[in-house]
């Protein structure tokens, strides 16, 4: 336990205040209560939002990226000295298997905030174009006050994609994380503070829905960036586009992984342990839409069949785990009912779908597997978001990339085959904003989002830091020396 999950606290204005409204966090292992976290009100958003408007805020937009990639610098540093602990927070407010919390939630965020702090560091904000009379000055500001509201299932990876390049192109931000991993977001406060970020320049407001909503319409508030789901997202893109406001939305995902007819089994079926069942299925990229072709569709099926069977389902603090439990009682059962919902259409289960018998306590499901699914069924159309992947069959490589497309969602995809040009070729064909060869992982230099009802907008790479400036057009006549 870290100090994270103490007196329950926000950071508004470079000061830590006790929170008035409190609500329980819950061990995801055991479904007891782990500790009392912070719920913001709408008037400590009002709070936020003023503080990232205030005078010491207004200088970091205006100061100098050498100054700011020093306060980076210390900010990751203050992170990465927390890694541990905040990598075990993590897995017990939400499941995560720890091995994969040690990466994504302990050593992902000081990465990338060493990343942005690199890419600032030789950054030039204004530069001279010449024009048919004279010359043009363009300038690239700081977009102003964010609003980051991001989810539970990676909470640190997806605040700091924002709290990063945020913060680096000079803006600041009011980030309201989840009220299921209230805790880990406490972090980032400890670690500003210990960096001596500017006061206002970061500020840490978890909250429930009502708070989101009071942000994302707060008049103050010049950019919003928000993970999470699409019905979610379709309320703040409407608001937003209402308000004229600027928005990054990263939304679900329904997304398929693509096995062609020359695809090695082995390396395929582990490489789908972890692009099909990672976090315990509490992934917006999952590739839980396995479409395998119908000349090796008998030995692909019983090899994903297989592999859920024996994946380890068990503690998210021990090193073996590779499925642990979901992050709420909500959310099992709504993952219950998804499953219930699957037999109801016809297709066929293979393994899991229902509680594990020496899992009592928590919020476990085991991995299930379901075949012979048409891709209309609701399970091979909606994000379930839990260890549960769908198999469908396909003839040839067209009909692949069709049942692919035929979805609303459009943020991952995976391709499997021996013939890396040929998959490569396949990727081309797939209507999605990222896609993996053999293998899923993100690249943080490269930009991250989705098409279609998967989102708007990119994160990560330059197009990450991009997103947080706005550019201003200086004409002036006579040459540029003037």
């Amino acid at each position: 336990m870290t100090s994270s999950t103490d007196t329950p606290r926000l950071f508004i204005g470079g000061e830590f205040r006790e929170a008035s409204k409190v609500i329980p966090v819950w061990e995801a292992a055991t479904g007891e209560h782990l500790a009392d976290g912070p719920c913001a009100t709408e008037a400590d958003i009002d709070d936020a939002v003023s503080a990232a408007n205030g005078p010491d805020a207004k200088a970091w937009s205006t100061a100098t990226p050498s100054d700011r990639v020093e306060l980076l610098k210390g900010f990751a540093a203050a992170l990465r000295s927390r890694a541990a602990d905040t990598a075990t927070l993590v897995s017990r407010e939400n499941g995560m298997p720890i091995t994969l919390s040690r990466m994504a939630n302990g050593a992902f965020p000081a990465a990338l905030v060493n990343y942005y702090a690199k890419l600032i560091a030789a950054w030039e904000p204004e530069e001279i174009r010449p024009a048919l009379i004279g010359h043009t000055i363009v300038r690239h500001e700081p977009i102003g006050v964010v609003g980051a509201i991001t989810p539970w299932n990676y909470p640190q990876p997806l605040a700091v994609m924002k709290i990063a390049p945020a913060l680096a192109a000079g803006c600041s931000v009011v980030l309201k994380a989840a009220p299921e991993t209230s805790l880990d977001a406490m972090v980032f406060a400890e670690a500003a503070a210990e960096a001596g970020l500017p006061a206002g320049v970061l500020n840490v407001v978890p909250g429930d829905a009502a708070a989101g909503t009071h942000l994302v319409s707060h008049p103050d508030v010049d950019k919003v960036a928000f993970t999470g789901s699409t019905a979610a997202g379709r309320a703040i893109g409407a608001e937003c586009g209402r308000l004229i406001r600027p928005v990054t939305l990263e939304l679900g995902g329904k997304s398929a992984a693509v096995i062609l007819d020359d695809a090695d089994l082995d390396a395929t079926i582990a490489g789908l342990r972890s692009a099909s069942f990672v976090n315990n299925g509490q992934t917006c990229h999952l590739s839980s839409r396995i479409l395998v072709p119908r000349s090796r569709y008998g030995e692909f099926v019983d090899a994903i069949a297989t592999l859920a069977k024996e994946m380890v389902v068990g503690d998210p603090l021990a090193d073996d785990t590779e499925i642990g439990p979901l992050v709420s009682g909500r959310q099992r059962d709504r993952v219950l009912d998804y499953i219930e919902v699957g037999k109801r259409e016809g297709a066929k289960l293979l393994a899991g779908g229902g509680i594990p018998q020496d899992q009592p306590r928590g919020w476990f499901v085991e991995p299930t597997v379901f075949a012979d699914v048409d891709n209309s069924y609701r399970i091979a159309q909606e994000e379930i978001f839990g260890p549960v992947v769908v198999v469908i069959p396909y003839t040839d490589d067209r009909e692949a990339v069709r049942i692919a497309n035929t979805t609303e969602f459009g943020l991952a995809g995976t391709v499997w085959s021996q013939d890396v040009e040929r998959a490569t070729n396949i990727a081309r064909e797939m209507h999605t904003g990222t896609v993996g060869v053999n293998d899923y992982q993100l690249d943080i230099q490269a930009p991250f989002g989705g098409v279609k009802a998967s989102g708007l907008g990119r994160e990560l790479g330059p197009e990450g830091l991009a997103a947080y400036r706005v550019a201003k057009s200086i004409y002036r006549v006579g040459p540029a020396d003037n």
